[in-house]
């Protein structure tokens, strides 16, 4: 047996965060869905979910026609079982990450991010994994006061409540 590495460029939409994840069950694009419009109402939101047996097909939802087309492409260019795509505008990660790992269905989180993203697939006789992910970039340094004074407002503003 052997196993081939394929790198997976993911395109996220501008004002957009990708949600990564592995799941095992057909329902989980319904309970996905769920959390998402109970979440946050005005959250637009694309779902694509891989079967992993039967017909094996991608499985979608959403209440945004583009961000759903885009979880769809991704999940087929990714093309692991099992695995689901989540793209949200009007929102980030944070805002419904802990319902989404409460999910019955949902094994892990890969990763939740706007930053440009890397996939790494393993490919074998069966079919292809996820093995992980290329989050962003490496780091290029040590924050200095002035780079804390930075992260300590930006926080503020993404976590301020917005009517």
């Amino acid at each position: 047996m052997s196993v081939q590495i394929e790198v997976v460029d993911v395109i996220i939409p501008e004002g957009a965060n990708i949600i990564l994840g592995h799941s095992h069950f057909i329902k989980t694009v319904e309970d996905l869905y769920e959390v998402m419009v109970t979440t946050n109402p005005n959250l637009k939101f694309g779902i694509a979910f891989n079967e992993a047996s039967g017909p094996c097909l991608v499985r979608y939802e959403g209440n945004d026609e583009e961000l759903v087309k885009q979880a769809i492409e991704t999940a087929k260019k990714i093309g692991a079982g099992h695995t689901f795509v989540i793209y949200i505008k009007g929102g980030y990660p944070i805002n419904v990450l802990n319902q989404i790992k409460n999910v019955q269905e949902v094994c892990r989180i890969y990763t939740a991010t706007a930053n440009p993203l890397q996939v790494i697939v393993g490919i074998t006789s069966q079919g292809r994994a996820v093995l992980g992910v290329v989050d962003g970039y490496s780091p290029k340094g040590v924050e200095g006061e002035e780079d804390k004074k930075k992260r300590h407002a930006f926080l503020r503003e993404v976590t301020k409540y917005k009517k």
